[in-house]
C-alpha cells in the first residue's frame, strides 16, 4: 500500500481535514500529520489535547471497497494492532483496551479514532491515531495516561510514524483481502494484544444503564461479547474494568 504523506504546522483536526479530503476525491493511502491541533477529537467527541509537537497526531484515509460495512468494526482494533507492532519496534510492550486505547500497564499511550465518511466514490473511512511521543508526566493531561518519554523510550515521531504506516499496511492490506474476515491473522493478533478479554468489566450505555460481566471475546463484526451478548462500539460511552477509577 502506498502512502501520500501531507504536513502541515498546525490544523484543528486531521480527521476532520481529512474527511473533506475523501469527498473531494482524495485517494486511499492519504496521511495527514501535523505538529499541532488545536481541536483533536477521541471517540464521543471527547477533546484530545497534546502540547505542540509533543505527540504524534495523524489521520489516514482508507476506501475498504468490497469489505461490508458490518465488518468496519475491526478497523480500530486493526489500527490498535499496528500502533503495538510500532511501539514494540522501540521496546514498549503495549496492550489494546476495547475498543480504540493502545495502553502500557494500563496507562493511555494512544488513542484511536474511526470514522465513516461519505464520499461521492462510496464510502470511506478517516482513522486517527493520537500518541504521546515526547509528554513528560506533568504535560499529561489524566494521570492514567503515558508517553514513550515517561516509559523511557526518546523517538523522532516522523519514525514512529513510519513504523505505524508499515504495520498498518501490512494488516489491513491481508484484512481487506480476506474481504473484511479477522480470520486472516488478524483475532488471533488481536487476541495476543488484548487487555479486554478474559476481564469483567463494566461497560456504560448511553440511557445511562450499566452492564458487568466477564468479556468472553470479540464477534467477526469486532463487537465486544460480554458473556452471551455482542456490544458494538458505537453503542457504549465508557469501558472500564471493573473496580477501575473513572477516566
Amino acid at each position: 500500500m502506498e502512502f501520500v504523506i501531507l504536513e502541515t504546522a498546525s490544523t484543528g483536526s486531521t480527521n476532520a481535514d481529512l474527511a473533506q479530503a475523501a469527498r473531494d476525491g482524495a485517494p486511499e493511502g492519504t496521511v495527514h500529520v501535523t505538529e499541532h491541533q488545536t481541536g483533536g477529537r477521541g471517540r464521543l467527541d471527547r477533546e484530545w489535547v497534546a502540547p505542540e509537537g509533543s505527540g504524534l497526531a495523524a489521520s489516514v484515509l482508507l476506501r475498504p471497497t468490497g469489505v461490508p460495512l458490518d465488518r468496519w468494526g475491526w478497523l480500530p482494533l486493526l489500527t490498535g494492532v499496528a500502533v503495538a507492532d510500532a511501539v514494540a519496534d522501540l521496546g514498549i510492550r503495549a496492550l489494546l483496551k476495547w475498543p480504540n486505547d493502545v495502553e502500557v500497564d494500563g496507562r493511555k499511550l494512544a488513542g484511536i479514532l474511526v470514522e465513516a465518511v461519505s464520499t461521492p466514490d462510496g464510502m470511506a473511512a478517516v482513522i486517527g491515531v493520537g500518541l504521546n511521543v515526547s509528554m513528560t508526566v506533568e504535560q499529561l493531561p489524566v494521570a492514567h495516561a503515558t508517553s514513550l518519554a515517561v516509559e523511557g523510550v526518546e523517538a523522532d515521531r516522523h519514525d514512529v510514524l513510519s513504523a505505524f504506516l508499515s504495520a498498518l499496511s501490512r494488516h489491513y492490506t491481508a484484512w481487506r483481502a480476506a474481504d473484511g474476515s479477522p480470520d486472516a491473522g488478524l483475532a488471533s493478533a488481536y487476541t495476543r494484544l488484548s487487555s479486554s478479554l478474559g476481564s469483567t468489566v463494566r461497560v456504560s450505555l448511553p440511557d445511562g444503564s450499566v452492564e458487568e460481566g466477564l468479556v468472553t471475546g470479540i464477534d467477526a463484526d469486532g463487537r465486544l461479547l460480554l458473556g452471551d451478548r455482542a456490544i458494538s462500539s458505537g453503542d457504549v460511552v465508557h469501558v472500564r474494568r471493573s473496580g477501575a477509577a473513572p477516566a
